[in-house]
C-alpha cells in the first residue's frame, strides 16, 4: 500500500499520539527524560496562565484548551487570566508548574517571559501563523519551570493550542462528527516542545455552497426558531458559524466564504462578522460577490435597478461602498471584479473595458474607506472562474497586488496555474477547488467522490507553480466530506511532508485518531477509503445509469458488484467491532458513505441486469427487479438512520436527492431506476429454459435480436477461449424462461474441457445457475480446436431439449524467450505503473501516483519543475520502456485488426487540462518498436473560460474522468516494445490498451492482461482478487 520508508518518515512526525502531519511532543506516560513536562499527572493538571490583553480569540482558544485537557483526562486545569499589572504580583501555587500561553508582541505575559529568560523566539518572530513551545526555566519570579506556548500572531497562538489538543486525543471533529475522546490518566510534553513555521498556503479556506436542501434544513432545525433571519430566512446565524469557526481553527483553516445562495452573512446575524474576527477567521465572499456583499441576495433586498454596471453604475457603486464600510473593522479579503446575476457572465460578449472600470472603482472605494490607506496593502482577490478567465486572457490588466485565484473545471481539474511571468506578482496566486458542484454536465453534492491522490496531484502542482496565497475548497454541506476537507487544508498547512508514497498514511493516522483502531484495522480503513473514493470518482453516483458498467463484457458489472460487496463487508466488520460510543462517528465518517454508495451503485447495476434479463426472457429479471426495489428503500433507510442517530442531531443532513437525474439539475425527488417484470405464470413460447453464453446480449433457444444479425433462425451460440484471457474460463448461464421447473445436464465431447457443473435444477424459486467452462490442460489442445458443450434439459410433460454450444479453444503460444504481457481475447491491457525500465532525463522520471485514477494508479513525470519545468520533443525526454527482468511494456500479439498488420493503442490519461498555458498544451508521445514516436496533444483547445466540447456531456472527460487517446501502429504478430515519452509535465497515464481486433465496449477497458516471466504466467491483480 505504501512504502516502509514513507511510513517511517511520517511516523516521525506523528509519533504515538493522535496528531496528523505534525511534529509530536505529547506522550501519555513519562519517558526516561526527567525534563518531560507534566500537563496532567497523579490526578493534577498544570494551571494555565494567559493575558487578558491578548487577542480575544487566543483567550477563547485557551479556555477550549483547558476544556480539552479535562476531556482527555477527566482532570480540570485552573485558568488564570492576568493583566499587565498583575503579572509580577500573582501568587504561585505550591509545587505547580504552569502553562504560559500567548501571542508574541501582544501578550504582556509572553513578552515578560521572553525578556526574563532571553528565550530565542527568532524562529517565529514576524512569521505568519507560526508557533513554538518549550519548557523554560525561571520564566517569572517564583516559577521554577513552565511550559510556554507562543504564537507569532493571533492564529499562531491558537494553532499552537489546538495542535496540542489534537495530540491529547481531541479530534477537530469531536462535535462535527461526534468523535469520542479517548481518556488517558496522564499527559506529558517533551521539554523541547513542538513548533511550526509559516504554512505553505497563507489563506486556507472553505466555501459553503449549494447548501439547500441538506445543510440549510439541518441548520434551520438546530440553530433557528424555524423562520430564520429577518431579511433572508437563512438559519446561518452566529450560533451556527461559531461552531464552524472553532472547527476550522482546529484543523488549521483560516478563511471562509460563507453560505450565499439564500443567505447573506453580514445581515443574517449582525454578530456573524464580529465573531468571525474574534475567533480569528478571515472572511471573504465567493467569486460572484464583490466587496463583501452577498450577491444576488443582498442586491435583491437592498439594490436598486439592474445588476448591470454599464447602465446602473451609481447604484451598484453605492452598494459596494456599503459592503466596504461594513467590513472595515474586520479581517477580510475583498473579492473584486464582477459577474452577472445568478452565477452567469456579465454580458454575452467580453467587455474588458467595463470590467477594468469596475475594478478601478472598487479599489477607489477601498482606498476611500480606509482613509487613504495604500490600497495595495488591503487584501484583495479576483477569482478567474468560468468566463472571467476569458476576460483575463483577453487582456484585462489586474493590479499587481490583487491575488489571482485560478479555478478548476468544477470537477477537480485546474484550468490554469500561474505561468512563469505571473509567479512573482506581489498579490500572488491561489486556487478555487471543488468537492461539490451544481451545473453542467450534472450536479454532484451528495456523497464523497474525490480521490485524495487527485487532490494531491492538482494542489501539489499549485505549490510547484507558486499558487499558494489563497486556497478555497467548495465543501458543499461540509458533511460528508470531513476527512477529504481536512486533507485539503492539512496539505496547504504543510505541503512539504506529503509525497505520492505517503499519502495513504494520512488516512491510516486519521483512522487511528478518530476511532482508536489498531494497525490492522487502520490499514483496512485506508483501503476502504481509497476504494470508495476510487469507485465513486470513476463516475459520480448521480451520473450512474443501467449500462454504465458493461453487463456482458469483461465481467465488468460483476466485478463492480464484488468489489462493492468486499468494501461494504470490510467496513461493516469494523463497525460492529468498535464500541457503542464510537459507532456514531464511524457511521458518519465511514460506514454511511460506504453503505450508501454501495446501495446506489448496486441498485443501478441490478436495474441494468433486470432490463437485460427481461430482454432475454429470463425469469430472473423479476429477482433483480425485487432487489432494485429493496435497494431503493434501503437508500432511504440509510438516510433515516443518519438522521436519527444521536437523537436526531444530524436530521436533514442527508436530505440531498441523488437518484435519477433527468438533466444537470438535482431531481426534486429520488426516483427508482426503471425496471420491468417477466410474466411469472406464463410459459415461455421458445422453451422452458434460457441459455445465455458469456458476452452475449441474446439468449437461446428462440429468437432474439442479439442472437445474430438477422434476429431469427439464428445458429447455436459459439464461445472462444485462449490461455491468456484473464479470467481463464467462460461461463454459460442456465435460467428459467417461465414457471416450469426443469433439470439439466451439461456434457462435452472432449476430454480437455472442464465443467464446473454437470447437472442442476431450475425452478421459479431458484431460477439461475452458472456453468463455468475451462480448459483442463492446454497441452492437449493444438492450435484452434472446437468442442461442443451440450446443455440438455428435462421438464415434466415435455421432450428433452438440447442447446449445443460450440466451444473453440485457441492455444496461442508466445515465443519461448518472451517476457511481458500477452494478448488474450484479441486485446492486451496494461496498467501504466507496470513498467520495467524508467529512463530519467535531467533528473525527471515517470513516477507512480499510487491509487490514482479509475483502475490501479497513474504515472506522471516528477518533479514537475525539474530542469526548470522544461518540456521535451518526442523521443528525447523521460520514457517508460522495455525490456527488463521484472516489469515491462513488452507485449506479444497473435492477431492484428483485420489481420492487416495494424493495432490500435488506447492510452487512458487523466483529464488534466492545459493549465500551463495554451502554448504548452498537455502532450505525451507513444512509440512501438523502432517506429517514429507519435506525439499526442489530447486536450483540445478551448477559448479561455470555456471547456472543450469533448469535456461536456455524459460521455465527456468530466463525466467519465478519463481521456482515451487512440493511436494506430503497425505491429505484426510477435513480440514488441512500447514506450511512453514525456513531452509536457503534469500528464498522468493510467492504462494502455492494445486492440488487436477483439476489443469490445466497456467503461473501464479490459482488465489487465496476463503476463509471462520466463514462461511462467502471472494473473492480473483483478483476476487474482476475484478468484480469492
Amino acid at each position: 500500500m505504501f512504502g516502509l520508508k514513507a511510513f517511517i518518515g511520517l511516523a516521525a512526525l506523528v509519533g504515538g499520539t493522535h496528531a496528523i502531519g505534525q511534529m509530536t511532543c505529547v506522550s501519555f506516560s513519562s519517558t526516561s527524560s526527567s525534563s518531560d513536562f507534566a500537563i496532567v499527572s497523579n490526578g493534577r493538571a498544570a494551571p494555565i496562565y494567559y493575558s487578558s490583553e491578548d487577542w480575544g480569540g487566543v483567550q477563547l482558544a485557551t479556555t477550549n484548551f483547558a476544556a480539552d485537557i479535562e476531556r482527555a483526562t477527566g482532570v480540570s486545569s485552573t485558568l488564570y487570566n492576568l493583566t499587565s499589572s498583575s503579572i509580577a504580583s500573582f501568587s504561585v501555587l505550591s509545587n505547580m508548574y504552569p502553562i504560559l500561553v500567548g501571542t508574541l508582541g501582544h501578550s504582556p505575559l509572553i513578552d515578560t517571559v521572553v525578556n526574563q529568560t532571553n528565550l530565542d523566539v527568532s524562529s517565529v518572530r514576524g512569521q505568519w501563523e507560526a508557533f513554538m513551545t518549550r519548557v523554560v526555566s525561571n520564566p517569572l519570579p517564583g516559577i521554577q519551570s513552565a511550559y510556554v506556548i507562543i504564537g507569532a500572531d493571533k492564529r499562531g497562538a491558537i494553532y499552537g493550542l489546538y495542535d496540542h489538543s489534537e495530540q491529547f486525543g481531541v479530534s477537530p471533529w469531536y462535535w462535527w462528527a461526534d468523535v469520542p475522546i479517548k481518556q488517558n490518566s496522564a499527559l506529558y510534553v517533551a521539554a523541547s516542545g513542538c513548533a511550526h513555521g509559516s504554512p505553505t498556503v497563507k489563506y486556507r479556506g472553505i466555501f459553503f455552497n449549494d447548501e439547500q436542501p441538506a445543510l440549510q434544513n439541518w441548520a434551520m432545525e438546530k440553530f433557528s426558531n424555524g423562520t430564520g433571519a429577518y431579511y433572508t430566512g437563512s438559519p446561518f446565524n452566529s450560533m451556527f458559524y461559531t461552531k464552524v469557526f472553532e472547527l476550522m481553527l482546529r484543523f488549521r483553516a483560516n478563511y471562509l466564504w460563507p453560505a450565499m445562495w439564500s443567505s447573506a452573512f453580514a445581515i443574517d446575524d449582525p454578530l456573524n462578522q464580529y465573531w468571525a474576527d474574534f475567533y480569528g477567521i478571515v472572511m471573504g465572499t465567493s467569486h460572484e460577490e464583490p466587496i463583501m456583499r452577498s450577491t444576488p441576495v443582498e442586491w435583491d433586498i437592498f439594490g436598486s435597478g439592474s445588476w448591470d454596471y454599464s447602465v446602473n453604475r451609481p447604484n451598484i457603486y453605492d452598494f459596494w461602498v456599503g459592503g466596504a464600510q461594513r467590513g472595515k473593522p474586520f479581517e477580510n479579503i475583498y473579492t473584486v471584479g464582477m459577474r452577472g446575476a445568478g452565477d452567469l457572465p456579465m454580458s454575452p460578449t467580453t467587455n474588458v473595458a467595463l470590467l477594468q472600470e469596475v475594478i478601478s472603482d472598487q479599489r477607489q472605494i477601498l482606498s476611500n474607506m480606509f482613509n487613504g490607506t495604500d490600497v495595495t496593502t488591503i487584501p484583495q482577490m479576483w477569482c478567474l472562474y468560468k468566463e472571467v478567465l476569458g476576460y483575463y486572457e483577453a487582456g484585462l490588466q489586474v493590479p499587481e497586488d490583487v491575488t489571482l485565484l485560478w479555478t478548476d473545471d468544477n470537477y477537480g481539474n485546474v484550468e490554469r496555474y500561474p505561468l512563469y511571468s505571473e509567479r512573482n506578482r506581489t498579490g500572488g496566486a491561489g486556487v478555487y477547488y471543488h468537492y461539490d458542484y451544481v451545473g453542467d454536465p450534472m450536479d454532484y453534492k451528495w456523497i464523497t467522490t474525490t480521490q485524495m491522490a487527485k487532490t494531491y496531484d492538482q494542489m501539489s502542482l499549485a505549490v510547484d507553480r507558486n499558487a499558494v496565497r489563497i486556497w478555497v475548497l467548495n465543501v458543499g454541506d461540509l458533511k460528508p466530506y470531513e476527512m477529504q476537507t481536512e486533507f485539503f487544508i492539512t496539505y496547504g498547512w504543510n505541503a512539504s511532508i506529503w509525497t505520492p508514497d505517503n499519502l495513504s498514511t494520512f488516512v491510516y493516522h486519521w483512522a487511528q485518531r478518530e476511532f482508536g483502531l489498531d494497525d490492522s484495522d487502520s490499514h483496512t480503513i485506508t483501503e476502504i477509503i481509497a476504494n470508495v473514493t476510487k469507485y465513486n470518482s470513476r463516475r459520480k453516483l448521480e451520473m450512474l445509469n443501467v449500462t454504465t458498467y458493461s453487463l456482458v463484457n469483461y465481467r465488468e458489472a460483476q466485478t463492480m458488484l464484488q468489489h462493492w460487496n468486499a468494501v461494504l463487508n470490510a467496513s461493516a466488520t469494523i463497525y460492529r467491532k468498535v464500541s457503542p460510543a464510537m459507532q456514531p462517528a464511524f457511521f458518519e465518517l465511514v460506514q454511511h458513505p460506504v453503505a450508501a454508495s454501495h446501495t446506489v451503485a448496486t441498485m443501478w447495476i441490478y436495474a441494468g441486469l433486470n432490463n437485460l434479463h427481461a430482454s432475454q426472457a429470463r425469469l430472473s429479471a423479476n429477482n433483480y427487479a425485487s432487489r432494485v426495489v429493496a435497494l431503493f428503500q434501503q437508500d432511504y433507510d440509510l438516510e433515516l438512520e443518519y438522521h436519527t442517530i444521536l437523537d436526531g442531531k444530524w436530521n436533514h443532513m442527508m436530505d440531498q436527492t441523488h437518484i435519477m437525474y433527468y438533466y444537470w439539475q438535482q431531481p426534486m425527488q429520488d426516483t427508482m431506476p426503471y425496471i420491468t417484470y417477466v410474466q411469472p405464470r406464463k410459459d415461455n413460447i421458445a422453451a422452458v429454459m434460457r441459455i445465455v453464453p458469456e458476452q452475449s446480449l441474446g439468449a437461446w433457444p428462440g429468437d432474439n435480436m442479439d442472437n445474430c444479425v438477422q434476429g431469427y433462425s439464428c445458429p447455436n451460440p459459439i464461445m472462444t477461449l485462449d490461455p491468456y484471457i484473464p479470467f481463464q474460463n467462460r461461463y454459460i448461464d442456465v435460467g428459467a424462461g417461465g414457471p416450469q421447473p426443469f433439470t439439466f445436464t451439461v456434457t462435452t465431447n472432449v476430454s480437455w474441457l472442464d465443467l464446473s457443473l454437470t447437472s442442476g435444477s431450475i425452478s421459479p424459486s431458484a431460477p439461475e445457475q452458472r456453468v463455468y467452462v475451462s480448459v483442463k490442460d492446454w497441452g492437449q489442445v493444438s492450435g484452434a480446436e472446437a468442442a461442443v458443450v451440450n446443455l440438455n434439459v428435462t421438464s415434466a410433460g415435455q421432450p428433452m431439449l438440447n442447446v449445443p454450444v460450440t466451444f473453440i479453444a485457441n492455444h496461442t503460444i508466445p515465443a519461448s524467450n518472451f517476457t511481458g504481457f500477452v494478448e488474450g481475447d484479441g486485446v492486451i491491457s496494461i496498467e501504466a505503473a507496470h513498467t520495467m525500465r524508467n529512463t530519467s532525463v535531467s533528473g525527471i522520471a515517470w513516477t507512480e501516483l499510487p491509487g490514482y485514477g479509475r483502475t490501479l494508479s497513474g504515472i506522471t513525470p516528477l518533479p514537475r519543475m525539474g530542469d526548470n519545468g522544461t518540456n521535451f520533443t518526442a523521443g528525447t525526454g523521460p520514457s517508460v520502456d522495455a525490456p527488463s527482468p521484472n516489469r515491462t511494456y513488452a507485449f506479444y500479439n497473435f492477431n492484428t485488426i483485420g489481420q492487416a498488420g495494424n493495432v490500435t493503442i488506447t492510452t487512458y490519461v487523466a483529464p488534466s487540462l492545459n493549465a500551463n498555458g495554451d502554448d504548452r498544451p498537455l502532450a505525451f508521445a507513444i512509440q512501438v518498436d523502432d517506429a517514429m514516436p507519435q506525439t499526442e496533444y489530447f486536450i483540445p483547445y478551448a477559448a479561455p473560460g470555456t471547456m472543450p466540447t469533448a469535456w461536456d456531456g455524459m460521455d465527456g472527460f468530466a463525466a467519465t474522468n478519463i481521456v482515451p487517446v487512440m493511436t494506430n501502429f503497425t505491429a505484426w504478430p510477435g513480440a514488441h516494445e512500447l514506450k511512453i515519452w514525456m513531452i509536457e509535465p503534469a500528464v498522468i497515464v493510467e492504462k494502455i490498451v492494445i486492440d488487436t481486433g477483439g476489443l469490445v465496449p466497456s467503461y473501464l477497458g479490459p482488465p489487465e492482461s496476463l503476463s509471462v516471466f520466463n514462461q511462467r504466467m502471472f494473473m492480473s491483480d483483478l483476476t487474482r482478487s476475484l478468484e480469492a
